[in-house]
């Protein structure tokens, strides 16, 4: 069974990353060079990502297909002869690279008020469901693992599959409520498990890690769960809040 016969369907809305994020990710992933981007290599690795997110049935904004026109036009104005004196010209790539550094400032000057106010206010007292999330989140080196992120490991789970795991023809196969259902059992039981632990859990066929990456997915929309990554192992830890 193909993944569009899945008839389920997730909405990025405002609670995942946008566009400006996803380039980020590809800039921070590929090591490159926010002032010397290389505009064809970036270009087809945001169209594969959206490629993948069409292919999973997960719903992007308007605003990802007017970044990839964006891209497109950018990418074709670098294939273009110059004309009189080169340094005269600016660089094409400058129109992606402003946008980007004005939106790293951005996030920069929302994290220190975010850190201020919380500083300020002498009756702050951070809460936690989850005494395993607290004990994680104040250790050394974690972050908040964005949508990107994720696509990486499940793309990594997907090809692990054993080939002859990589096809399901089963009719009857569980719903993504019902695989939320199970996952909440799991994490009540046990408070918090790894990314690579909840694909272990007697889920093995193709369409069932599938659905069970959608209703991870929309389990973060619904804040029934925290994603957070030890960045000196590169763990990836579900906590139940």
């Amino acid at each position: 069974m193909t993944v569009m016969e899945t008839p389920y369907q997730i909405e990025l809305e405002d609670v995942f990353e946008g566009p400006m994020d996803l380039l980020l990710h590809l800039i921070r992933k590929n090591e490159v060079d926010i002032y010397d981007i290389p505009i064809a290599l970036v270009t087809r690795k945001y169209l594969e990502y959206l490629d993948w997110m069409k292919m999973m049935n997960i719903d992007f904004a308007g605003d990802f297909l007017v970044m990839a026109a964006t891209l497109a036009q950018i990418k074709s104005r670098t294939l273009l002869p110059t004309h009189g004196n080169e340094d005269e010209e600016e660089d094409p790539r400058m129109e992606l690279t402003r946008p980007l550094i004005e939106y790293l400032q951005m996030q920069s000057v929302a994290e220190q008020l975010a850190e201020r106010d919380m500083l300020g206010d002498k009756t702050f007292v951070r809460t936690y469901a989850n005494d395993e999330l607290k004990a994680f989140e104040e250790g050394d080196q974690v972050i908040q693992v964005g949508l990107f992120e994720l696509i990486d490991a499940f793309q990594k789970i997907l090809d692990n599959i054993p080939e002859d795991h990589r096809i399901d023809l089963e009719a009857d196969r569980v719903s993504v409520k019902e695989r939320i259902t199970e996952i909440v059992d799991l994490l009540e039981e046990k408070g918090t498990m790894t990314f690579s632990e909840l694909f272990e859990t007697g889920v093995q066929k193709r369409g069932d890690i599938i659905i069970t990456f959608l209703a991870l997915l929309e389990m973060v929309k619904l804040n029934l769960i925290k994603i957070a990554q030890h960045l000196p192992s590169g763990i990836i830890r579900i906590f139940y809040v």
